[in-house]
């Protein structure tokens, strides 16, 4: 399904990109005010996800983590997320990006539920790992 042009998507496509890591660097993009706004404060020895994007219209967080560069966000990851981010203000979605199918099912097993799965191969598609709800935080 080819993505709708931006003018043609409307509000709910509002995003704000606020982080995105790089192991080299370490913080590619960081936007510190944005995210002390949200209540997140940085732990400079913490183990950021790869990309966070803040979603105004639904206040949430979207915490992405690229199988490229680490695991998934199996169990252990997770609450390390949630321990990083546990002062946020905004509900916190967690998402693991594969860029193939096939990369995904050799982490199958690793991945942890009340997540979100995410595929380059098709990209307009989430998988949800069960949960009370389709896709959104977990209280």
């Amino acid at each position: 399904m080819p993505e709708k042009p931006a003018s043609k998507r409307g509000a709910a496509a509002k995003r704000v990109v606020v982080y995105v890591g790089d192991t080299g660097r370490k913080q590619r993009h960081l936007e510190a005010g944005y995210l002390e706004r949200l209540g997140v404060a940085i732990d400079k020895h913490g183990k950021m996800p790869d990309v966070v994007v803040h979603l105004p219209d639904k206040d949430w967080l979207v915490l992405i983590e690229a199988v490229t560069s680490h695991g998934p966000i199996g169990i252990k990851r997770h609450n390390e997320l949630r321990a990083l981010f546990g002062s946020a203000r905004s509900g916190l979605v967690f998402v693991t990006a594969f860029l193939t199918r096939r990369a995904m099912t050799k982490h199958l097993n690793e991945i942890a539920w009340e997540t979100e799965v995410w595929v380059a191969e098709a990209p307009s598609h989430l998988i949800h790992f069960n949960g009370e709800r389709f896709l959104g935080p977990y209280a």
